[in-house]
């Protein structure tokens, strides 16, 4: 049945109302040049706080971000009610480029990344020399998710009170990590933190370790305004128990530089990493790389490494340390 006449005009014309009472979809998005811009200080539960300018903001993610994830130390775009006042809400935009991704799986065979932080240039990995033991291959595993992620590492050895670090610094030599031993005692006088807080200045740096090796603790003292919970050691187990439940940035006292404390880890999954990248972190070895076979992983037959150390243009030390790291991927943290 015809609706309108022979010759309609636009006033003869119905337009459907649109039921929902929203705008059309479209693919053009709005830029937000004038959004300001954030430090993403913490996550927890969707909420976002961000530091713009010197007051702190709590923000959602907008809807048209899709499933990008937006992690601590992430440089952000933020719209809307950034006074910071109590029960307001912003809105996160827009998450700028990343200078370095701190990432680890659950485990070696599960293909899901999760990132740690964002924009980190130096990874503290925080390990107790005794109470609870010491777990190298879990050092080794962060070692090398440092060097794939193009961060600096750095060694924190703690509770040398009770054990020695000779054996772990004998270690880790050849690689030449740099470190810093502590004891409780440093950590109540003061000494310690300051010590360690000359190698963090000018650095946005990760503290990863185990649960119950003095991580938090330690970022207490070095930021002694702002205490996190603390835990203690399971005394059958051995193990820690988890009181960081969520990652969180802090400033160094006088804006020298800033600590991201991060949940403690048990695991530290390596399915993510490219072995092309861990060898850049032995520039004496790179040369020699030149000659391996394609896709070489560096620990094979015909490796042009060992001929490159044999002709005396590296100390074999450091290949074993290279392939060390790299065998990590195939190795459990308890092995």
């Amino acid at each position: 049945m015809r609706r309108y006449g022979k010759n309609p005009d636009e006033d003869d014309v119905r337009v459907r109302p649109n039921r929902k009472g929203n705008r059309p979809r479209t693919n053009i998005r709005p830029k937000h040049e004038d959004a300001s811009e954030g430090l993403v200080l913490t996550v927890d539960r969707g909420r976002i706080t961000c530091l713009i300018e010197d007051r702190t903001v709590i923000a959602m993610k907008a809807r048209e971000l899709g499933r990008k994830s937006v992690v601590v130390g992430d440089r952000v775009a933020v719209v809307g009610d950034l006074s910071g006042a109590k029960d307001t809400l912003a809105r996160i935009v827009r998450v700028e480029p990343r200078s370095s991704t701190l990432r680890r799986t659950a485990d070696d065979d599960d293909p899901f990344e999760r990132v740690v932080v964002a924009n980190a240039d130096q990874l503290a990995i925080v390990t107790a020399l005794a109470d609870p033991e010491p777990r190298p291959r879990l050092i080794d595993r962060c070692l090398v998710a440092a060097y794939d992620a193009g961060l600096d590492p750095l060694l924190v050895l703690t509770k040398s009170d009770l054990a020695s670090p000779d054996t772990l610094l004998e270690s880790y030599g050849t690689i030449g990590v740099p470190y810093v031993v502590t004891n409780r005692a440093e950590l109540t006088d003061g000494t310690a933190a300051e010590r360690v807080r000359e190698r963090l200045r000018g650095h946005m740096t990760a503290f990863v370790g185990h649960s119950g090796v003095g991580k938090t603790t330690l970022v207490n003292a070095l930021v002694p305004d702002r205490k996190r919970a603390t835990g203690h050691v399971n005394a059958v187990t051995g193990r820690g128990r988890h009181t960081t439940t969520s990652a969180l940035a802090l400033p160094l006292p006088d804006d020298s530089g800033w600590v991201i404390d991060t949940p403690g880890v048990r695991s530290f999954g390596l399915h993510h990493v490219d072995p092309s990248r861990v060898v850049l972190a032995f520039p004496d070895l790179v040369p020699g790389t030149a000659d391996c076979p394609r896709a070489c992983s560096h620990d094979e037959p015909d490796c042009a490494l060992d001929q490159w150390v044999a002709d005396g243009h590296a100390d074999p030390a450091r290949l074993y340390s290279l392939r060390r790291l790299l065998a990590t991927r195939e190795r459990r943290e308890g092995d």
